[in-house]
C-alpha cells in the first residue's frame, strides 16, 4: 500500500514531529508511506518538497496578505488566522497520484487551499484528514477559545476585530468548507481523525463536521527511542520543568504558572523551598519572566534530541498550565521520560493521564488566583509522590506502561490502517 501524508514541514511545529513519526509508524508495518511537504528540514529520503521554494512561498504571502488585509491590518491575529484560499496544486502530484490513501495533517498557509482539497477528493482515493487543533471545524481560526459560532454558522469572529461582521472573512470560508464537506458529494471515502475525545466532542458539536465520520487516534510516539531513567538525589531540589515553542504565547499560561509559584511559597514555604523550576522554548518578551517565586533556570531552545532527554532526565515534575490543548505531547514525552505529569483538563489531557495514576489534574478556572491554586494544589500531589520512596518507582513504571499502551507505533499505525481499509470498501 501507497500512503502519502501531507504536512507543511517536516520538524517544525507539534503536527511536524507526529506527522513523520507516523510516516515512520506505517513504514515499519511494511507501508510504503512518505511524506510532501512545504519545508524539509530532516535528511529523511522519505520526504519531498511539495513544489519549488518559489511556488511554496507566493502561495503562502497571497494567502498572508489576503488575510492582513481582511483583518485590518492587525499583526496580531495575522498567523492566528488560516482561509484555505491558496494552496499547491497537489492532486497533481506523482506522489499524490500514485497514492493508494491521501494522509491530510497541517496544510495551512498556502500549502493546500479547500479548491485544492475538494480535488483530492474527486480522485475517489480514501482521504484522511487529522485534526491537530479546531480549523477544519471553524471558519478561519485555529482554536475558537469561548466562542460558540462553529456550532451553527461562522461571522462576527473575535479575531477580525473592527470588521467582524455577520457575512465578514470567517462566515465566507465557513460557506465553502460547507459546500466543501456537506453539499459537494465528494466526501464518501472522506474521515476525519481527532488526536483526542475532547477535539472529536468539539468537531461533533460543530455544524460542519457534525454528520462526518469521525475517529479518535492520538499521535503515535516512539517509547523506545525516549525512555530513560530519571536522575534525582534526595538531597537536590525537585525540579519542575515548563516549555512550549514561545513560552509567553498567551494561551501557554505563563501568566498562571507565575502566580502559582507565588501561592507555593507563600503557602507551603518548606515545599517551596525544595523546588526549582526550569523552562525550555523561545520568549519573545523577557519581562515574562520577572516575579517568579522559585528559582528559575532557562535552559532556552533545545535542539536535538539529547537535550530534550537531558531536560527530562534532570526534571522530577512536568507542568502544563495551558488554557486549552489538543493532545499536549509534552505530557506524552513526561511519562516517557519518568516525570510526573501536572496539566489542567482544557482538551486532551485526560486520554494521557489518569488522575492520581500517571500523573495529575487540575481543576481550571477562569479566575487566575483560584485557577493557580488548583495547580499549586496538583503540584504538591506530585511532589509528594516524588519523594514517597515506597510508591514512586511503581508509578514511574505505571507511566511508561500507559504510553505503550496508548501511543506506540504498531497501535497507531494499525488504526490508520483500518480506517483506511474501511474507506477503500465505500463503494
Amino acid at each position: 500500500m501507497k500512503v502519502v501524508i501531507l504536512n507543511r514541514s517536516d520538524a517544525t511545529g507539534g503536527a511536524a514531529v507526529v506527522s513523520r513519526r507516523l510516516m515512520e509508524a506505517l513504514r515499519q508495518e511494511g507501508v510504503d508511506a512518505c511524506m510532501l511537504v512545504c519545508e524539509k528540514l530532516t535528511d529523511s529520503p522519505f520526504v519531498e518538497l511539495a513544489a519549488k521554494p518559489k511556488d511554496i512561498k507566493i502561495r503562502f504571502l497571497l494567502e498572508r496578505l489576503k488575510i492582513f488585509i481582511a483583518n485590518g491590518f492587525n499583526r496580531a491575529s495575522l498567523f492566528k488566522i488560516d482561509t484555505g484560499e491558496e494552496g499547491l496544486p497537489l492532486w497533481r502530484h506523482p506522489m499524490v497520484r500514485e497514492a493508494d490513501a491521501i494522509l491530510v495533517n497541517w496544510v495551512n498557509q498556502g500549502m493546500l487551499s479547500l479548491r485544492g482539497f475538494e480535488e483530492i477528493l474527486k480522485m475517489g482515493k480514501p482521504v484522511i484528514q487529522t485534526m491537530h487543533d479546531m480549523w477544519n471545524l471553524t471558519g478561519i481560526c485555529h482554536h475558537a477559545g469561548k466562542c460558540p459560532h462553529f456550532k451553527k454558522e461562522c461571522g462576527r469572529c473575535w479575531l477580525l476585530g473592527k470588521l467582524a461582521a455577520p457575512k465578514d472573512l470567517s462566515y465566507k470560508i465557513w460557506r465553502r468548507k460547507n459546500r466543501v464537506c456537506n453539499k459537494s458529494g465528494l466526501n464518501k471515502k472522506l474521515a476525519f481523525v481527532a488526536v483526542s475525545n475532547w477535539l472529536k466532542d468539539k468537531a461533533k458539536e460543530s455544524s460542519l463536521l457534525g454528520n462526518q465520520i469521525i475517529e479518535v487516534i492520538p499521535n503515535a510516539f516512539p517509547l523506545a527511542e525516549h525512555s530513560t531513567t530519571p536522575v534525582h538525589h534526595p538531597s537536590a531540589p525537585v525540579r519542575l520543568l515548563f516549555g512550549a515553542a514561545r513560552l509567553d504565547d498567551p494561551i501557554k499560561g505563563l501568566d498562571t504558572l507565575r502566580e502559582t509559584t507565588k501561592i507555593l511559597k507563600d503557602k507551603y514555604p518548606e515545599i517551596a523551598g525544595n523546588l526549582e523550576l526550569a523552562l525550555f522554548g523561545y520568549i519573545k518578551n523577557r519581562n515574562e519572566l520577572e516575579g517568579f517565586a522559585l528559582p528559575l533556570i532557562e535552559l532556552g531552545i533545545l535542539k536535538g534530541e539529547e537535550n530534550v532527554r537531558k531536560a527530562y532526565q534532570n526534571s522530577q515534575i512536568v507542568v502544563s498550565a495551558s488554557s486549552y490543548e489538543t493532545l499536549p505531547g509534552t505530557l506524552v514525552e513526561a511519562q516517557a521520560y519518568g516525570c510526573i505529569p501536572v496539566s489542567f483538563n482544557q482538551g486532551g489531557q485526560r486520554d494521557i493521564v489518569e488522575h492520581g495514576v500517571t500523573g495529575f489534574i487540575a481543576e481550571y478556572d477562569n479566575d487566575l488566583s483560584r485557577r493557580a491554586d488548583n495547580l499549586a494544589q496538583s503540584i504538591i500531589k506530585a511532589y509528594e509522590a516524588v519523594k514517597d520512596e515506597k510508591n514512586y518507582p511503581a508509578m514511574l513504571e505505571k507511566m511508561r506502561e500507559s504510553v505503550e499502551e496508548k501511543f506506540s507505533f504498531p497501535k497507531i499505525a494499525n488504526k490508520y490502517l483500518t480506517l483506511i481499509q474501511k474507506l477503500r470498501a465505500i463503494d
